[in-house]
């Protein structure tokens, strides 16, 4: 079997929270190996007798695709586990789940709602635990963002990220506390109501004081001014079905279209969205279509980050 001298083996990634930005950079290097490795055409066999299983409480294309692909590629063999498989967290306790896979399984990936049962997976296990997204954090999505904002701009340290949208999601929150681990200024563009949470802002504030980020939060678009990236998400996140029209009212106006492109006042501006996409809502179908749109190789990178994440834990 192939070796891979893993240099996280058997940590887990909940969130970017207690990670280095060195350690990040670590992981965003092996990003770039595995991408140019699949460029080249070559075929490793890094995962060779090992298996993870996928939990998803919540649907998935990036995510499962990005997951299955990339663990079967390397001769592993993942194991999909919808909630309609197995007992997680209702005939059974999340706990005993845990050291049940943890006997079974060489890692494990959740996606769902509670960041608490992606922790009490790691904590019962005995195996590394990926978060696959939780309703607080999306740690996978956003090592991908960061690998192509570096294939935009080369360097990450010093730009300009602005979110538009719901400053409250998980995206948002992630994209905060990655931009603050490595340097990127992160400024979120939404409605007051919207704003994030303090407690997420005091996770971020000596991490950006460290790498000399800033973090900004407003509802006016003065803000955009000087943005290297718009990046947005939809408006109604899963589980939230029920607000849509709500949603939809108070959020039009910060919608990313040519007006607020063009309020960056740069024409090297990108625009990034960790998809699916509802069109003429969050964005419109021109500004999506541009050829300012990175969304397409942002997707691509799912695939390289976890399979980078894998290799670095497993």
């Amino acid at each position: 079997m192939e070796t891979f001298k893993a240099p996280f083996r058997g940590r887990s990634l909940l969130s970017w929270q207690d990670w280095t930005p060195s350690q990040i950079r670590t992981m965003l290097d092996v990003s770039f190996q595995v991408k140019a490795e699949s460029r080249r055409g070559e075929v490793h066999q890094r995962f060779t007798g090992k298996s993870i299983a996928l939990i998803f409480e919540k649907r998935s294309t990036r995510t499962r695709s990005a997951f299955e692909t990339a663990f079967g590629e390397e001769g592993g063999h993942p194991v999909f586990l919808s909630t309609q498989d197995i007992q997680l967290g209702g005939k059974e306790s999340v706990e005993d789940t845990a050291r049940v896979l943890g006997r079974m399984f060489s890692a494990i990936e959740f996606r769902g709602f509670r960041q608490e049962h992606v922790e009490l997976l790691a904590r019962y296990s005995g195996v590394p635990v990926i978060n696959g997204l939780t309703d607080s954090f999306h740690p996978t999505q956003v090592l991908a963002d960061m690998m192509t904002l570096k294939e935009s701009f080369e360097d990450v340290r010093g730009l300009n990220l602005v979110f538009c949208g719901d400053g409250r999601n998980n995206m948002a929150r992630s994209l905060m506390l990655i931009c603050a681990k490595l340097g990127v200024n992160f400024s979120i563009y939404s409605p007051a109501e919207l704003f994030p949470d303090t407690e997420i802002m005091e996770i971020c504030r000596p991490f950006a004081q460290d790498s000399g980020a800033k973090i900004t939060v407003s509802d006016k678009i003065s803000v955009v001014k000087g943005a290297d990236c718009l990046y947005t998400d939809v408006w109604v996140s899963m589980g939230e079905e029920s607000l849509k029209e709500k949603r939809a009212e108070l959020l039009r106006p910060f919608q990313v279209n040519d007006e607020l492109m063009k309020a960056t006042g740069k024409d090297t501006t990108i625009f990034m969205h960790c998809l699916p996409a509802v069109k003429e809502q969050e964005v419109t179908e021109k500004v999506f279509e541009s050829k300012a749109s990175r969304v397409w190789d942002e997707a691509e990178n799912r695939k390289h980050t976890i399979k980078a994440i894998m290799l670095c834990l497993i």
